[in-house]
């Protein structure tokens, strides 16, 4: 069916009769909703290289206070690797800033040699994010090599961000934590022992596992 005037245009099927404009509009909202869904997921590869034997590296990794100090934005931890932890993150990517509560996992544990960490949070009406990271060890010239692999998705308003700033957010964000957590773990050079009072918390977990 036809009627003058191609504003008033339609798609006629057996049942239905749509009006052009709004037949457009809804696939226009359709295929940015499956660009929105493409956008969600992040992966993403990396290494360090820690100045620290691979007890104290794998140690940290399983514990909750070095956790919270190097997961970006963090507030709140508490639990145990063997059941689990509860955190509780604020974070603001692009223009959403929530607050995000929900737990983080350890499983596949490979004592000394790998784990996978996942985690999920619900930020309200922001969205959600959740992820995992596949972390391995291995030790090399005397230090031990960090690799990770690293899974993301969010949903809901973050995911309307864009695929640029999502990618660049994981990034930072992943980044971030391992350099974070190889501050912690990592014992201070001669250098940092002298700076005092400015470096007092590098190493502060291996400091810990020497007292």
């Amino acid at each position: 069916m036809q009627i003058t005037g191609s504003a008033f245009r339609s798609r006629k099927d057996k049942h239905t009769t749509i009006p052009l404009v709004a037949y457009r509009d809804a696939t226009q909202r359709l295929r940015l909703q499956y660009d929105f869904e493409l956008d969600k997921h992040m992966n993403l590869s990396g290494s360090r290289t820690i100045n620290a034997d691979i007890a104290t590296v794998w140690a940290g990794l399983l514990d909750p206070e070095v956790l919270k100090a190097c997961v970006p934005g963090c507030t709140e931890m508490s639990g145990s690797a063997d059941d689990g932890f509860e955190a509780t993150v604020v974070q603001k990517v692009g223009p959403v800033k929530a607050t995000f509560k929900g737990g983080v996992t350890i499983s596949d544990r490979v004592d000394q040699e790998s784990l996978t960490i996942s985690g999920e949070g619900k930020g309200g009406p922001a969205g959600f994010a959740k992820g995992g990271a596949d972390v391995r060890l291995r030790v090399e010239d005397g230090a031990t090599v960090l690799e990770y692999d690293v899974e993301a998705k969010v949903g809901g308003k973050l995911a309307q961000l864009g695929s640029r700033i999502i990618d660049g957010f994981a990034k930072k964000m992943a980044a971030q934590f391992f350099a974070n957590f190889q501050e912690a773990v990592e014992p201070p050079g001669e250098d940092d022992e002298a700076e005092g009072e400015e470096t007092k918390k590098k190493g502060w977990f291996s400091k810990l596992r020497r007292a």
